[in-house]
């Protein structure tokens, strides 16, 4: 069972969150996430139970207590989704964030209307001046 923890304290290291987990079963991995520019915590991370009954133990004893002057979250986690857009398109046929250029797609430009400037002259992208 994977299990995620959150509102960690951010001195909280994975060797931590380990021994939390080991109290109650066999802990496969534990995990505090790293922002890489910053090289500090993200203040959430995952531990592997393989035991899905000892899994339920610990989220049900640990969630919602207090660690290292913080309360935390512990929840089964969610499987990782794909996100192919990569970006933040925030609706069908809007723009698809940075450079992409795709069919229907704005290219993620500036443009706010219909014939705005731009190098291609065909609509997509660019940056419309017009309200």
């Amino acid at each position: 069972m994977n299990i995620f923890v959150a509102k960690l304290n951010f001195k909280t290291t994975s060797e931590d969150l380990q021994a939390l987990f080991e109290q109650f079963g066999t802990v496969t991995s534990a995990k505090v996430i790293i922002d890489k520019l910053t090289n500090r915590s993200k203040g959430y991370g995952f531990v592997e139970m393989p035991d899905d009954e000892q899994g339920y133990a610990a989220i049900n004893e640990l969630n919602e207590t207090e660690v290292e002057g913080n309360t935390i979250v512990v929840k089964k986690a969610r499987p990782k989704t794909d996100n192919p857009g990569g970006g933040y398109q925030r609706r069908e046929g809007g723009g698809g964030g940075g450079y992409q250029r795709r069919e229907g797609g704005g290219g993620g430009g500036y443009q706010r209307r219909e014939g705005g400037y731009n190098k291609r002259n065909d609509g997509d992208g660019g940056y419309g001046n017009r309200y």
